[in-house]
């Protein structure tokens, strides 16, 4: 239950979200405080203030929120559905678009999914290329298949019938709809960890962290992430 973690009281950040057009500052972080605890998906926040001037935040707005606990750092996405005023104190009501999860400031969460990937090792000259900080891939080569089974902002873990050694690096192919547009990812990744499927036989589980991805690429794929989580969770609530 949400009340289990968050509390009156609690102090919260807003950060506004990439494809909240509402907001004119999406860099602007709001400092609040749980005002009350509505429902498992619903809490009442103070209206945001810099100096003695209310900060009227859009109905309607999404915003990435912060909870600061005493069991640590918890993140997700809420939409304002309302605001008003009870008894002296300005509110916002907040509603969860996102699963409540714990958040580890040098990690990032890492999303089960099903996704087809193509793989390759990459080549001696990309390797090279890589190493001045060059991004260069050989064109043409053949690729092959696998699945990718849960991704980050930090990188992914994928099965395949191919085993690719740790610390190799591997050309990385896929796909994601993100803001309702389908593109295409290219990225190259470190091997960290490989092991056999337990009852699958000449199937092996790699992960891989990103070493040439960049800011725009890695919040895209939090964004995917984020969307993809807000239709399950109303799908858990249909």
């Amino acid at each position: 239950m949400l009340s289990s973690y968050i509390i009156p009281g609690q102090k919260i950040e807003l950060h506004a979200t990439v494809d909240n057009r509402d907001v004119k500052d999406k860099e602007k972080i709001y400092l609040s405080c749980v005002h009350e605890v509505l429902s498992d998906d619903r809490i009442e926040v103070t209206m945001p203030m810099e100096q003695t001037k209310l900060i009227l935040l859009p109905v309607d707005g999404e915003y990435e929120v912060f909870f600061y606990t005493p069991g640590g750092l918890y993140q997700c996405i809420c939409r304002i559905i309302d605001r008003y005023k009870s008894s002296n104190v300005y509110i916002l009501v907040l509603e969860l678009v996102s699963n409540l999860r714990k958040y580890q400031r040098r990690e990032y969460y890492r999303f089960s999914c099903a996704l087809d990937m193509s793989a390759r090792i990459l080549e001696e000259e990309e390797i090279e290329a890589l190493d001045e900080r060059r991004n260069y891939l050989v064109p043409g080569l053949p690729l092959k298949h696998s699945i990718i089974v849960d991704i980050s902002g930090g990188g992914l873990r994928f099965v395949a019938n191919q085993k690719y050694e740790e610390g190799s690096l591997i050309y990385c192919n896929y796909y994601l709809t993100v803001n309702g547009v389908n593109k295409e990812y290219n990225l190259v990744g470190k091997i960290l960890h490989v092991s056999e499927v337990e009852k699958q036989k000449g199937t092996f589980e790699h992960r891989v962290q990103y070493i040439n991805i960049d800011s725009t690429e890695r919040e895209e794929i939090i964004r995917y992430i984020f969307e993809e989580e807000r239709k399950n969770l109303k799908r858990e609530q249909k």
